[in-house]
């Protein structure tokens, strides 16, 4: 592996199939910033991942016994690359749209163990590497580790497999872990200890616990920015894995995946008006799932029935559509398109609002109105949505919660207090769809149900809209 550059040089062929790798990474994430082009952008960018791969297999050569060879495993290789893509493609076709954000977080999980696995096999080729590459490997594998348990569990929590769980002193074991972990990689990296091969699996059982216990007691709420944050924690792995390798392709597509996670992780916080480490510590979900909302007296909430919220919408100039995880979950998005189509042909404007963390995982809402066609110049952004609710007739919620909560802004005692919304109180009439008055994925009560402009339209989402749509091409 030392030599690799110097085999590049001498196979400029392969470096141009790295070089045609990594402009196609910067392309299609460029593309990927606009949904007309997202799709054309992935296509893009997966090309230049193929051409990088098959480049790798059949013009990468390494010296044995001071000959150059090229790789021959193909039977191991195409097996591996056959059984991946099936495996892949079935789970990608069979998903749901409501089951997206675990596999995203599973995938990314992969590549997590894949940045391990390439730490370890170097690290059992070489146990004692000179100290530069003893880092690159010794950090890889850590990152790596951390954000493989992670994921696994952020995919347990989405799919309801795993319980928000605060551990007692949790925030101290886990800053115990951290410390081993720290001490453990400088004795191994400084070579100081005669038995460093078992350090170095130690290490990746610290790693593994940490990453569990990092995401365990994170709450509900939090969970799209612990995944964008896992996602940036991939790519830096991957990069490593570049260093190590001295491989263009690699090293570009792991700054771009860390680099791009890392700003969206800021982007959320932000958007929550949370700092990372308030997110990562406060972990306002798991608290607010045992501790609940603020405890006050509500009062009454109101109900309206389909037909009356029919002619409301009818006779309305302006609606915006607030979806959230309710639609996905009852899967209307594409009836929600036609409830859309069917007021417009009656001289309604509508419009949709999209709170950024709405959903399970960043872009949720983004990625379920495109697959049913809704035009994107639609989509309003938080921030232009709330500049337009005071002008807007009705707004119809749609299976979002938290999202809409005034308690945020209100509510000192609120454990979301301070987060951002959207400020759908100062439009006419509200309309929310539910299917009860549960809660929502924070754990905490919606101190918007009892205010005077709310009207509850109890339901499944689909069956409703259905149903509305039907009445309005009656009226």
């Amino acid at each position: 592996m030392e030599q690799f550059q110097e085999l590049l040089s001498a196979n400029p062929l392969l470096l141009l199939a790295y070089l045609f790798g990594s402009v196609t990474f910067i392309m299609g994430l460029k593309m990927l910033s606009h949904p007309d082009s997202a799709r054309k952008g992935n296509l893009i960018a997966a090309a230049g991942m193929i051409v990088a791969i098959f480049a790798t297999i059949f013009l990468y050569e390494y010296k044995e016994e001071g000959q150059p060879v090229k790789l021959h495993n193909y039977v191991w290789i195409f097996g591996g690359l056959l059984l991946g893509t099936i495996m892949g493609w079935m789970a990608a076709k069979k998903v749901q749209m409501t089951a997206m954000p675990e596999m995203v977080s599973l995938f990314n999980g992969m590549g997590g163990a894949c940045a391990m696995l390439i730490s370890l096999i170097e690290f059992r080729n070489d146990s004692v590497p000179p100290t530069g590459k003893m880092i690159i490997i010794v950090l890889g594998m850590i990152i790596g580790t951390v954000s493989f348990a992670g994921s696994i569990v952020a995919w347990g929590k989405l799919a309801g497999k795993v319980k928000d769980r605060t551990i007692p002193g949790g925030q101290m074991i886990n800053f115990a872990l951290f410390a081993g972990i720290i001490g453990l990689s400088i004795a191994v990296i400084g070579h100081f200890v005669p038995d460093m091969p078992y350090l170095f699996y130690g290490i990746l059982a610290l790693a593994a616990m940490y990453g569990i216990l990092f995401v365990m007691p994170i709450g509900g709420a939090d969970m799209p920015v612990v995944i964008s944050l896992l996602n940036s924690f991939t790519g830096v792995a991957a990069a490593f894995g570049g260093f190590l390798y001295n491989n263009p392709v690699m090293l570009t597509g792991g700054i771009l995946v860390g680099s791009a996670g890392t700003i969206l992780t800021i982007l959320m916080c932000t958007a929550m008006n949370r700092s990372l480490k308030n997110v990562l510590i406060g972990s306002f979900g798991a608290q607010a799932a045992t501790g609940g909302g603020s405890g006050k007296e509500q009062g009454h909430y109101k109900e309206i029935s389909l037909t009356d919220s029919a002619v409301l919408l009818a006779y309305a100039e302006k609606v915006i559509i607030i979806p959230g995880y309710g639609l996905a979950v009852a899967q209307a998005q594409h009836i929600c398109h036609e409830l859309e189509k069917v007021l417009e042909e009656k001289g309604v404007e509508v419009l949709y609002g999209i709170h950024p963390v709405a959903g399970r995982m960043p872009g949720h809402m983004n990625v379920l109105l495109a697959e049913a066609d809704v035009p994107y110049d639609k989509l309003l952004e938080m921030e232009d949505a709330n500049d337009q609710m005071s002008t807007t007739n009705v707004v119809l919620i749609l299976g979002a919660n938290d999202v809409v909560n005034p308690a945020a802004k209100d509510d000192p005692s609120s454990p979301i207090y301070g987060m951002p919304i959207l400020e759908v109180e100062k439009a006419d009439h509200v309309i929310v769809n539910k299917r009860s008055m549960k809660p929502g994925y924070a754990g905490i009560e919606n101190d918007l149900f009892f205010k005077p402009k709310t009207s509850m339209l109890f339901g499944d989402a689909k069956k409703v809209l259905q149903e509305m749509v039907t009445e309005l091409k009656q009226l």
